[in-house]
């Protein structure tokens, strides 16, 4: 009899055993399964945005907006912009920088629920505030009206804390992505200079996700 229990006993401690084991097994599988769909429908497509859009802004600050004495048409204090630099401005705001910054609006809005917060971050709010901003002045560029202040957004780009808020919530998801994948670790390569100059590559690590 008292076998009989211990057997009874056992049976149902493996039973017990297998069925958490396969509970937590599903809800890592689910968990995984949110990350990447955050990583590939909302954090990583900001974060393309974001940098490739600040990147284009600092080239054509750099090579096409900048007057010779270093300052911005639009910077506080200064000469008004003149006609031509109103018309770059426009050019390059309609083909490149609008396009971009409402692609990452329509992230926001379109792919809410797979926001890592509860509320949606001050940051977001204040880049779609931004957007429909530089929408009004488009629209009264197509009215024909060019004034020079018809020509930006009434609310700040969020250059610094949209980039600091896309780059860390991407890297967080790809290093919990790595965790719940099971990596623990993984070579990876860098560059090196010989003597000769020129880039050979060597092996470093492990490297933690």
């Amino acid at each position: 009899m008292n076998a009989t229990a211990v057997t009874i006993a056992l049976a149902f401690v493996s039973y017990l055993a297998t069925y958490f084991n396969s509970v937590r097994l599903s809800q890592r599988q689910e968990r995984l399964s949110r990350v990447n769909r955050q990583l590939s429908d909302f954090y990583g497509p900001l974060f393309a945005l974001v940098e490739a859009n600040t990147r284009i802004f600092d080239t054509f600050m750099e090579r096409t907006a900048t007057r010779p004495d270093g300052r911005s048409p639009f910077a506080a204090g200064g000469e008004q912009p003149t006609n031509a630099e109103l018309a770059e401005w426009r050019l390059w705001l309609s083909t490149v920088f609008l396009p971009n910054i409402r692609a990452m609006r329509d992230i926001v809005v379109t792919k809410a629920d797979l926001l890592a917060e509860s509320q949606v971050p001050q940051v977001l709010l204040e880049l779609s505030a931004h957007v429909s901003g530089y929408e009004i002045a488009e629209a009264k560029w197509e009215r024909g009206d060019y004034a020079p202040q018809h020509h930006l957004s009434g609310v700040p780009y969020p250059s610094e804390g949209l980039a600091r808020y896309a780059r860390q919530s991407f890297i967080r998801l790809k290093q919990e992505q790595g965790r719940l994948l099971g990596r623990r670790g993984r070579r990876v390569a860098q560059p090196v200079d010989d003597a000769a100059g020129s880039v050979r590559w060597r092996r470093v690590g492990p490297q933690a996700e």
